[in-house]
């Protein structure tokens, strides 16, 4: 393929399996979800954007190209928070603050789904363990995140009376660096993807990483909506 054709491939990847497709996420934005079914998302999602600065970090460890990492690094100040900017992490804490979650019960991940859990360590240790192409192509999901992140503040802000701006705060912050990272990542990809093989495994790397992030929403699904079957331990929504 010509670097072209290879993004418009892995943009259909996007079209047909990123998240904002599935039914939780209808429910989510469209204000069908109680509050308890919200705050068992936002629980659960804690445990992938704490994980994002290890697989980062993973990732940087392989990595021989100075000018690459001197890029990738900012992705991981961005989360864990730097300097005056308390980072992603900090932002995605104040919502599960304002939805009345206890900070310490959220952080320990106690509460989480098994599934969650093992969804988001098979993504570490997919960043740790495929070759450096592989991994960079498999954050290509923030090619289509700002879409899902309007769709979520227009959403959330409209249908839910406990979510306001202070809470919604991490998504605004996303619509300004998930598509720069997504625009160096794509560039990189593209200039490095060049054999059939190449080529075909960095679109399995965004294919899996889509697999990651549905994943997670059938496990939430199938605990907190139908059937509503949660398994022992973890958080239970009321």
């Amino acid at each position: 393929m010509t670097p072209d054709e290879l993004e418009a491939a892995l943009r259909k990847v996007g079209a047909e399996r990123y998240h904002n497709l599935h039914p939780f996420h209808h429910l989510l934005h469209g204000g069908k979800l109680n509050k308890g079914q919200v705050q068992a998302w936002a629980l659960n999602r804690y445990c992938y954007q704490s994980a994002i600065p290890r697989k980062d970090a993973a990732l940087m460890s392989r990595c021989d190209d100075r000018d690459l990492r001197r890029e990738w690094i900012h992705r991981i100040t961005d989360h864990d928070g730097t300097g005056e900017d308390p980072g992603g992490i900090e932002r995605w804490l104040v919502l599960t603050d304002g939805l009345g979650l206890d900070r310490d019960y959220v952080v320990s991940k106690r509460g989480a789904l098994p599934a969650t859990k093992f969804a988001v360590e098979a993504y570490v240790h997919f960043t740790r363990d495929k070759p450096l192409l592989e991994a960079v192509a498999s954050s290509l999901t923030e090619l289509f995140a700002p879409g899902i992140h309007k769709e979520r503040i227009s959403g959330m802000l409209e249908n839910y009376d406990f979510i306001d701006e202070k809470v919604i705060a991490y998504f605004r912050r996303r619509l300004d660096q998930a598509p720069k990272d997504a625009d160096f990542a794509l560039d990189y990809v593209k200039k490095n993807a060049r054999t059939p093989d190449q080529q075909e495994a960095v679109i399995a790397a965004l294919t899996f990483k889509t697999e990651v992030l549905w994943s997670q929403l059938d496990a939430l699904y199938f605990a907190y909506v139908d059937p509503g079957m949660p398994p022992p331990g973890v958080f239970r929504a009321t």
